[in-house]
């Protein structure tokens, strides 16, 4: 429990970076993996889809992760054809302070409906990638971010899973506890 509490505190304290870099300045697959993990916004809801997928388990486990990760690259496309969407950044924030309180709240719907939720969060967060791609390797960036996405998905899982060793018991307070202090984070990089 006590490594579950030291990384928790350690991600609430880290200075909020956003992933969003100025448009061109990157394109290769390995800035397609390092770009989501660089920003808070995107570590904390990647991980929450994690997260929650473990507290619905079942089929959820592979559904909900891969649900946001289709969804995403979905938003990716859109944005590269040049189709517009309104409210990005505004949506992802949203989506880290909705993902902690489903989390937080240790909601449990059918998978059906966690998969269409994180679904719509995640195509906001594939726009912004593919907003700011310019000119630079759309497959390979692309491919990245998928990749490291699914990556902080299966993160999102194992703590839950090291959480539940922990404590060795069927509490879901300390995942509860995550999903609280991530939509903390969350307003506070959106309004703080």
């Amino acid at each position: 429990m006590n490594r579950t509490l030291s990384s928790l505190v350690m991600l609430c304290i880290a200075t909020p970076a956003f992933a969003h870099l100025p448009e061109g300045e990157y394109g290769s697959f390995l800035a397609g993996v390092t770009h989501p993990l660089f920003g808070l916004d995107h570590v904390l809801a990647m991980i929450a889809v994690g997260l929650w997928a473990a507290q619905i388990g079942g089929r959820a486990l592979w559904t909900v992760p891969s649900a946001f990760v289709g969804a995403m690259i979905a938003g990716f496309l859109a944005a590269l054809a040049g189709f517009p969407l309104p409210f990005v950044e505004p949506m992802i924030l949203a989506s880290i302070m909705a993902l902690g309180a489903v989390v937080a709240l240790a909601l449990r719907p059918a998978p059906a409906l966690a998969m269409g939720a994180v679904a719509l969060f995640a195509v906001f967060h594939g726009h912004a990638h593919g907003g700011e791609l310019g000119q630079a390797q759309a497959l390979q960036f692309g491919l990245g971010f998928a990749i490291a996405t699914a990556l902080l998905h299966a993160a999102g899982l194992a703590i839950a899973y090291a959480a539940a060793r922990e404590t060795r018991a069927t509490s879901a307070m300390p995942l509860r506890v995550m999903g609280g202090a991530t939509a903390l984070v969350g307003a506070f990089i959106a309004f703080g």
